[in-house]
């Protein structure tokens, strides 16, 4: 582990006169300009962020450290007879901008292991939830109620020199990653298994660790290191991102910013899709009585929910243009895994029926399959039919990405984030607009 925290220093070290230049030098230059429907719109597509740790490539896709999600999958060491790589490997990955050797992922699960233990209390205050509670604000909960234990927040009271700050973020995120796979099954096992835990094996990675206490025998932990990896960051624009990068500005410590990600990504228009995707076919496969319809009949259907006005869900992404390659990567592991599945015999085919139509319709920009568009039919195929809970699966991937990035705005003293505001008439005035006000009285007469 010291070898971790030592690259991570240089890499540091390296990369502070980069920012210190482009402040002092260039910090007048215009980079982007600002439309109305932007403003309005929620800031979409402003640039006006900065992360190192991944880019998401209209035409390529997600890049972490400027790998595609096909090279991630390629370069980063893998476990014994596994398909998918160490999670741990792609923290590394993130952190330093450098592919793992075996010895240096093995370094990092070991670390992972010695720091997995969750306080008693996070446990009190899961089971304090009502029953009925949604995963999610558990979830959220019991990383919220971990800040007590807050390396950053005590060096910071102690008087930590600035340059230091992401000395204790890293060794905050580093105890609760590892802790977040017990704190996601405790919670599983609380609502839909009678409260019948599965006790972690410190001998295995996170992505086998997690498996084993879901109760799922192979491949779910290829499964799992799969789900994590690929949801583990998507630039900082993104809600979840962004989130934790706003509250983290304030320095707030990793568990205050990850609680508050996460409760972004639990609103339904961010960390929802996958579900909806997912009960969308089933409502299809009820339609045609539980049968797999021809080539023509799912074209039909397709059209049929195009003319009615709705959309066809995972289809389509604000960004890319192409299809998602974390849906491919998923795809190749159904092709191998769950070709007989039912349901997935539905995502086949309107992975091959669908983007067409989608194109002759032209209302999509992207007439391709997202990331949405079958994570929820691999989750149900290996038994996790709860649909709340695969909000929480996201949420420990995406928490990999922000920690990252949270450690790295710690160490390039990024400040605290605060956009300027204007309001409407403001806008009225910018664009040429007059409107001629009305007072009370004057109504009155």
């Amino acid at each position: 582990m010291s070898n971790l925290k030592q690259v991570l220093r240089e890499k540091i070290e390296d990369w502070r006169p980069r920012t210190k230049t482009l402040l002092q030098e260039h910090g007048d230059k215009v980079i982007d300009k600002v439309t109305v429907s932007q403003i309005i719109g929620g800031m979409r597509g402003i640039k006006c962020l900065v992360t190192d740790i991944s880019y998401l490539d209209p035409s390529e896709g997600i890049r972490y450290r400027g790998y595609t999600l096909s090279e991630v999958f390629q370069l980063l060491p893998k476990p014994k007879n596994a398909e998918m790589p160490y999670v741990e490997g792609l923290l590394y990955l993130l952190l330093t901008g450098d592919i793992p050797t075996e010895s240096q992922a093995n370094d990092l699960v070991d670390e992972f292991s010695k720091r997995r233990i969750l306080p008693r209390y996070v446990y009190e205050v899961i089971d304090a939830w009502p029953c009925c509670s949604h995963p999610m604000a558990m979830f959220s909960s019991a990383i919220l109620a971990m800040a007590r234990e807050s390396f950053f927040a005590k060096k910071y009271k102690a008087g930590i020199n600035k340059n230091d700050y992401w000395d204790p973020m890293f060794e905050d995120s580093l105890n609760m990653l590892a802790k977040l796979p017990e704190i996601g099954t405790y919670i599983y096992a609380k609502l839909y298994r009678d409260g019948k835990r599965i006790v972690g094996n410190p001998d295995l990675d996170l992505g086998a660790n997690f498996a084993h206490m879901m109760g799922k025998a192979k491949p779910y932990d290829d499964v799992a290191r799969m789900h994590f990896i690929i949801h583990a960051d998507h630039e900082s624009g993104n809600v979840s991102a962004h989130t934790a990068h706003l509250v983290g500005s304030s320095l707030s410590d990793v568990y205050l910013a990850t609680s508050a990600m996460i409760n972004g990504l639990a609103g339904p228009l961010h960390g929802l899709a996958n579900q909806e995707v997912l009960r969308w076919l089933q409502d299809l496969m009820d339609k045609m009585g539980g049968e797999t319809p021809t080539e023509d009949e799912m074209k039909q259907f397709v059209w049929d929910t195009l003319h009615s006005g709705q959309v066809i869900p995972g289809f389509g992404h604000a960004v890319l243009r192409k299809t998602d390659p974390r849906y491919m990567i998923q795809r190749e592991f159904s092709l191998k895994h769950l070709a007989d599945d039912p349901i997935f015999k539905y995502v086949d085919l309107l992975y091959r029926v669908a983007p067409p139509i989608l194109k002759e319709h032209g209302k999509a920009k992207n007439p391709w399959p997202n990331v949405d568009a079958q994570s929820g039919v691999i989750q149900w195929h290996y038994g996790v039919t709860e649909y709340d809970f695969y909000t929480v699966l996201f949420g420990i991937g995406r928490a990999i990405g922000i920690a990252a990035n949270l450690i790295w705005d710690r160490a390039l003293g990024y400040p605290l984030e605060r956009p300027k505001s204007v309001t409407t008439e403001m806008l009225e005035e910018m664009v040429g607009i007059k409107q001629q006000h009305i007072t009370k009285d004057m109504a009155d007469e």
